[in-house]
């Protein structure tokens, strides 16, 4: 028995005996790359057609078609394994179920591991219990003429795995399987919404002025305007614009760019949730921000218990936990009058902590560092931390109480914040006050056409974004932002010749 699964990894050698197969084929009058091929069922759909208790003449004949990732020979006969988009399926291929010398001159000395065929046969199942399809026919329907990773090792370095991620999703399952359920998340989200009323909209992804958030944003340049654009850093702004022309519940799911660092958490290109409702504040974006989540976690793991590798199990069910921020910071940092020190004492106090702090901060952004690096890391269960500092936001409405916060939260777990939602402002007498404050003397920051829309009335609202490449990891179990992202952000390799 000859097995090419465990084929040497001599990939230029293998190039050439696969072009050369190809030539051979077409020297034969064979195509090597089919214009079509009818598929009847996928792997997954054909085994359940499978009777348990007929005979294999009164069995299913289907159609099935996939990539060769096993191939076994055997003398007189083969067994292959197809992938598809549902998984694997086997088929048992002979010498005498093929026209006559059809197995050993082209089946056995012209397919590859890697080789995309359909085949036709009955289902049965084998002595091992394996349902399987016995071949009467095969089509190939694409020549591969470069080998796939060798079998045992797999594809494991990680820049491979982002550059070549079609050859991730041929040899790794768990990534075939994480990408299948980051589109049901999706799926999941906008069910749930559409439900609810919500419309779902498209705004620019080029923008005039970068607004909606404190970010460095990509710049570009519009030749037939001949002037500067941004891509968005994100959707805010223009779904705001539409609760001011009259749609109540309107929500985007899309891509948002921000020109800044590369980590296990960020990415410069992401995919961001954000809706809108009318007459509602933060504590109705609470309710529905709980509700999408666990509505997606059900539909997508089943559960709402996600176990950590350290054992430590996020439960999603139940009541969340909700904590002033003010409050956190002070349990952290043991000090009570906090709040009432300058920014120098700040300074010293953050440093005593351990936290590296640069000293031009300004006194929030001190606080702030205080709060994302010894507060949010021990959020794991999920966490509505409210009324953070006014300078964090200048979207949001002003805590009636305290005007040194804002009807904010930011939704923690797992350690990282997953969703911010606001009790949005819609003064805009307000609203003009803290962008000036926000952008000081770069006023071509500021967009004066959302103040503009502002001032024909926007009624009272709740606002959420929700990071869905952050929930991926919370739900999968992923270590990476890149391991959620079918094509992260890499470094262009120097193109040679």
């Amino acid at each position: 028995m000859t097995d090419q699964n465990t084929q040497p990894d001599n990939s230029h050698d293998l190039y050439a005996v696969r072009l050369q197969k190809l030539q051979e084929l077409c020297a034969d009058g064979r195509n090597p790359f089919a214009s079509n091929c009818e598929q009847s069922h996928t792997s997954e759909e054909a085994m359940a057609l499978y009777k348990e208790d007929a005979p294999d003449e009164e069995q299913p004949r289907v159609k099935v078609a996939g990539r060769i990732v096993v191939f076994r020979v055997m003398g007189k006969a083969s067994f292959i394994k197809l992938q598809d988009r549902d998984g694997q399926i086997q088929c048992y291929v002979t010498r005498d179920e093929l026209p006559e010398g059809e197995y050993n001159t082209y089946f056995k000395k012209k397919l590859d591991l890697g080789d995309i065929i359909g085949v036709e046969g009955r289902l049965f199942k084998t002595k091992t219990g394996e349902i399987t399809v016995r071949a009467e026919s095969y089509t190939l329907v694409s020549k591969s003429l470069r080998p796939l990773p060798e079998k045992w090792s797999g594809l494991k370095n990680d820049d491979k795995i982002y550059r070549q991620r079609y050859l991730d999703l041929i040899m790794n399952q768990d990534s075939r399987k994480r990408f299948k359920q980051r589109a049901d998340v999706i799926r999941a989200m906008r069910e749930y919404l559409w439900a609810r009323d919500f419309t779902e909209v498209e705004t620019p992804v080029l923008q005039g002025v970068a607004g909606g958030a404190a970010a460095r944003p990509f710049i570009t340049h519009f030749n037939a305007l001949d002037c500067d654009f941004y891509m968005r850093i994100a959707l805010e702004l223009y779904l705001k614009r539409l609760l001011v022309g009259g749609e109540d519940r309107v929500f985007e799911i899309g891509r948002v760019f921000r020109n800044e660092g590369l980590s296990r958490r960020h990415n410069p290109e992401f995919t961001m949730l954000e809706l809108y409702q009318a007459y509602s504040d933060y504590r109705g974006m609470m309710e529905i921000t709980q509700g999408l989540i666990q509505h997606v976690a059900e539909k997508v793991i089943g559960s709402l218990e996600i176990e950590r590798p350290d054992g430590t199990v996020i439960q999603l069910g139940g009541e969340w936990r909700e904590a002033k921020y003010k409050d956190l910071v002070l349990e952290a940092t043991g000090d009570p009058d906090w709040f009432s020190h300058d920014r120098g004492t700040k300074l010293e106090k953050a440093r005593a902590l351990n936290i590296e702090v640069d000293g031009d901060l300004e006194d929030y952004e001190i606080t702030n560092n205080v709060f994302e690096k010894i507060i949010e890391p021990t959020l794991i269960q999920p966490t509505f931390v409210t009324h953070i500092p006014r300078e964090l936001c200048p979207l949001a409405k002003i805590t009636q109480d305290d005007e040194t916060t804002i009807d904010v939260f930011e939704l923690c777990i797992n350690g990282q914040e997953i969703a911010p939602a606001y009790s949005e402002q819609n003064d805009p007498i307000i609203q003009r006050k803290m962008f000036e404050e926000q952008v000081g003397e770069e006023v071509q920051d500021m967009d004066t056409d959302f103040l503009n829309a502002l001032e024909h009335g926007m009624p009272p609202a709740g606002g959420m974004g929700l990071g869905i490449d952050r929930l991926i990891i919370l739900l999968t179990g992923a270590e990476s932002i890149r391991d959620t992202i079918l094509f992260p952000s890499l470094k262009p390799i120097k193109q040679e010749g």
